[in-house]
């Protein structure tokens, strides 16, 4: 289990959470190639000096931590991913960590270490930091990353913080006057009423006979067409197989030793959920052999693919064939796409992009790695994308059709009410009066702001920021437009702006003012930007992707 990073610490090095990351142009892009680069292999200039290839790789590896960080996976896994947007952003990062060189910008190693500590922590659960050996063997090693590498970019993160500190202080000078203006106006409360009108409601009146069902389907078929789809084979060497061989391999003795070592060097809270050292020894030893099982395990699986592929000729029936002649279990998995992977258990995605790679001409892969496992895998079948007939999706096609008319005739009903609650209000009724003759239920929402992060009465029905929209553009004393939502829609009465809370406004503003000359900062930082990467990006090869391809240098 991994603990508290200490200076000089040769564990791990992991990014800060507090920290606000900057994406500047949009970018989307893979792991770190020979690319980038003009067709001569140069790879242009930044204030005056040449941008080397090891400049450039850095630069890559550095968005691949963004990525992962923003994304929850790399980007290798995004089909979106373009090679140009890889270019726009590693030559935006790279000018950067110029620029604060140019400025004498350093970030401390005590700054490292510290940002190090806190988001070990937020990536753990409890208050507890992340296991070290997840970190490292489901995000690290799996991309060919080095704990160097990710160090790179903890400090490239804050040495962009600062640079944005000292570029965007213009920003930060903001009267209390306009401050305060801002606060009522996000701050202010409303007093409104609702009336919901929920496709569930309607669902008694709609008729779903064979007729209306095979209608909804023809004018519907390419919303059930089912993507391409793999069944393979596999034998999974597992970690938990060769445990005890790990065991024996490392000497127990050593084991210990070396836990031992690591709970006297870094504590008890260095290893989450233990509450004793014995109790924390005992973890840092079973990781220690479960990672070395996993090694014996790539051992065993390189050893049975190379008597695999070494069989000719090259066939998917040999995999059943020598697993069954070495004793090992051969498993079957269902149909699956690229999207969702195997339903069986928890596949990692390698798993799933080699079992895409294969082929009629290809029909082996592996070993294929993963956290707990490495696979070799052998197609089964391919599955093309088809949509399947009616009378096999009969029952799914029917309930799109209920909730899909349910919904229509909510909204008819919701544009209706908004039509005649309009002539009722003009006539001196009241809303609730009018809803009450349509049939339908006023609802008094709890008062609500700009800011505010739930209205209770509301629940999932409405999107908040919808709601939000209707109640701040709505005269007050007049109904709104109905207001349309996936399952229905609403009708808003917006009764009254409440006076502001002068004892809260009193409390807040320290912290609001903070929030806005943050908010200024970062703007005044972005039209520095613009302009920097206009002048400075003219010399790179990613000018003419920033500037449109019809922009000459």
């Amino acid at each position: 289990m991994i603990g508290t990073i200490r200076k000089h610490s040769s564990w791990l090095w992991i990014l800060l959470a507090g920290l606000t990351i900057v994406s500047f142009i949009g970018f989307m892009w893979k792991a770190p190639t020979n690319g980038g680069g003009r067709a001569d292999g140069g790879f242009g200039t930044l204030y005056g000096r040449e941008v080397s290839a090891e400049d450039y790789a850095r630069s890559q590896r550095e968005f691949y931590f963004y990525y992962w960080l923003h994304y929850g996976s790399f980007p290798d896994h995004n089909a979106n991913v373009k090679r140009a947007d890889i270019d726009r952003e590693t030559y935006v990062r790279l000018m950067l960590l110029r620029k604060a060189q140019k400025l004498g910008i350093h970030i401390g190693e005590d700054a490292v270490v510290t940002a190090a500590n806190e988001m070990l922590r937020s990536l753990g659960r409890g208050g507890q930091p992340v296991p070290m050996d997840k970190f490292i063997s489901e995000v690290l090693a799996r991309e060919g990353l080095t704990l160097a590498d990710f160090r790179n970019y903890l400090r490239s993160e804050l040495t962009t913080q600062q640079l944005i500190t000292t570029l965007g202080l213009s920003g930060t000078f903001v009267t209390p006057q306009e401050v305060g203006q801002l606060y009522d106006r996000e701050h202010q409360e409303v007093s409104v009423q609702a009336v919901f009108f929920a496709a569930s409601n309607y669902l008694a009146n709609v008729h779903a006979t064979p007729a209306a069902i095979a209608q909804f389907y023809t004018n519907n078929m390419a919303a059930y067409r089912q993507p391409d789809r793999v069944q393979v084979n596999y034998v999974a060497f597992a970690a938990s197989n060769y445990l005890a061989a790990a065991e024996q391999k490392i000497g127990k003795t050593n084991v210990t030793a070396q836990a031992e070592a690591y709970v006297n060097q870094n504590g008890l809270e260095a290893v989450p959920g233990a509450k004793t050292p014995a109790e924390a020894k005992a973890k840092i030893a079973e990781t220690i052999v479960r990672q070395r099982a996993l090694e014996e395990a790539k051992v065993a699986a390189n050893e049975f693919a190379g008597a695999l592929f070494a069989q000719d000729p090259v066939k998917p029936e040999n995999l059943t064939a020598l697993a069954k002649q070495k004793g090992l279990t051969l498993v079957t998995t269902a149909p699956f796409d690229k999207a969702g992977g195997p339903e069986d258990f928890n596949a990692p995605v390698t798993f799933t992009e080699a079992a895409f790679k294969m082929s009629a001409d290809e029909p082996l892969a592996g070993p294929v790695p993963g956290p707990e496992a490495y696979y070799i895998l052998a197609l089964a079948q391919q599955i093309p994308s088809s949509i399947p007939a009616l009378e096999q999706i009969r029952s799914r096609v029917t309930q799109d059709f209920e909730n899909y008319t349910s919904t229509v005739l909510a909204q008819q009903a919701g544009t209706n009410f908004q039509v005649t609650a309009a002539i009722q209000l003009a006539a001196g009724k009241t809303f609730a009066q009018a809803a009450i003759t349509a049939g339908q239920l006023p609802v008094v929402l709890t008062p609500f702001s700009l800011s505010s992060q739930e209205v209770p009465e509301v629940g999932e029905r409405v999107d908040l920021r919808q709601l939000k929209q209707a109640a701040f553009t709505t005269p007050i004393g007049r109904a709104s437009n109905f207001m349309p939502t996936p399952d229905g829609g609403f009708v808003l009465l917006v009764r009254s702006l409440l006076p502001m809370d002068q004892v809260k406004k009193t409390a807040d503003m320290p912290q609001f003012l903070a929030q806005v000359r943050r908010a200024r900062q970062n703007e005044a930082f972005n039209l520095w930007l613009q302009n920097e990467a206009n002048r400075e990006l003219r010399n790179t090869p990613v000018y003419a992707e920033l500037m449109g391809k019809s922009a000459k240098p």
